[in-house]
């Protein structure tokens, strides 16, 4: 039985309705689908004059009792479109994204055998790649490109969201630049900036205060010019307010790389000289909030708050929710995009996932 007989079973309705669509109304079908379509019946075309179909009358010249097949290359097309459809579902399971040892088998896996494909169709052209945003090209290429986009250093897991206009949107951008950002000179300075404040800020407290109870970010720095990059790009969107929760790991960083508290201000509450030892355990600094205006690199103003966190169970994820809803209540009833929220879990927080 084909292992991805479930892909074939599911888009076989979806493949029938998005072409009798574009037959109807050439226009109303996204652009890759229809140089796909257009593709696909030029193939039909020659394939049933060889045949002998009238493809004026659409009538069959054949002895009673003979029936058409569907060209080998129509069927490797769908092939192709399953492949894809493939990437698009599993690709997220077969990433580069453990260097210290390879990550676990996963079945079925994304051979082009899986899909009814072999080595030989690898120089073949598909009209299919119109689909992916490469145009008609080789299976090779289409797959080069599937990997780059799906299997290499980030993760793309999407295919269960219902919106076909938001699912459609990830792909675009995916297929846009490969999944690889494209950074320019000054700002991968930035990117470095922020990694080096990440650093150095972790660094600093481990060298200082040894052995005293700590949630380092050490190992995920990367969150801190990642959160940065999301503020300044949600600022130049328009957006007025940022919520943010989280647990205790990398609190400290976040507080003083993203929401501006002054780290002398975290080096005292280290030092205990702001609350009574023997009122507060070791880790409350873990569990204040902060509040703070940050000045974007546009000129925006953007309110930045972080909500208490006083558990490490995260229930502070329905907090912000709360807090976000009120804010927009409140302040934006008519656009309630000005306020983004942000939810920072941990490992166990939600199974399998987590930065921390």
């Amino acid at each position: 039985m084909d292992k991805y007989s479930f892909l074939n079973a599911a888009h076989t309705s979806f493949f029938a309705d998005m072409y009798n669509k574009y037959l109807s109304h050439p226009d109303s079908v996204e652009p890759s689908w229809r140089a796909f379509f257009q593709g696909f019946d030029f193939g039909m075309e020659s394939a049933l004059d060889e045949i002998g179909v009238d493809t004026a009358t659409g009538m069959a010249v054949l002895p009673t009792g003979q029936t058409v097949e569907m060209p080998e290359t129509l069927q490797k097309e769908f092939q192709v479109i399953r492949l894809i459809d493939g990437y698009r579902s599993r690709g997220h399971l077969f990433t580069k994204t453990n260097p210290v040892r390879e990550r676990r088998k996963y079945s079925p896996t994304l051979d082009i055998e899986n899909f009814g494909l072999t080595e030989s169709d690898l120089d073949t052209v598909f009209s299919a790649g119109e689909i992916i945003g490469i145009g008609s090209n080789t299976l090779k290429k289409i797959i080069g490109h599937l990997q780059n986009i799906y299997c290499d250093a980030i993760g793309v897991e999407y295919m269960y969201i219902r919106s076909p206009e938001r699912v459609k949107w990830i792909q675009d951008w995916l297929n846009k630049n490969d999944n690889h950002a494209n950074f320019d000179t000054s700002e991968k300075r930035h990117i470095l900036k922020k990694l080096n404040q990440a650093v150095s800020f972790e660094g600093f407290l481990h060298t200082k205060y040894v052995g005293q109870k700590r949630f380092s970010l050490e190992g995920n720095e990367s969150l801190i010019p990642a959160v940065d990059a999301i503020v300044e790009r949600a600022s130049t969107l328009g957006v007025k307010q940022f919520v943010m929760g989280m647990a205790h790991r990398g609190r400290l960083n976040v507080l003083t790389n993203i929401f501006g508290k002054a780290a002398k201000d975290i080096f005292s509450e280290f030092d205990g000289k702001d609350y009574e030892q023997e009122v507060f355990d070791g880790d409350v600094k873990y569990h204040l909030g902060w509040t703070s205006t940050r000045s974007s690199d546009n000129g925006n103003k953007i309110n930045m708050n972080i909500a208490p966190n006083p558990s490490h169970l995260e229930t502070v994820g329905a907090v912000v929710e709360g807090i976000t809803r009120a804010k927009q209540d409140a302040h934006f009833p008519d656009d309630y995009s000005k306020v983004l929220p942000i939810v920072v879990h941990g490992d166990a927080a939600i199974a399998g996932q987590g930065i921390a």
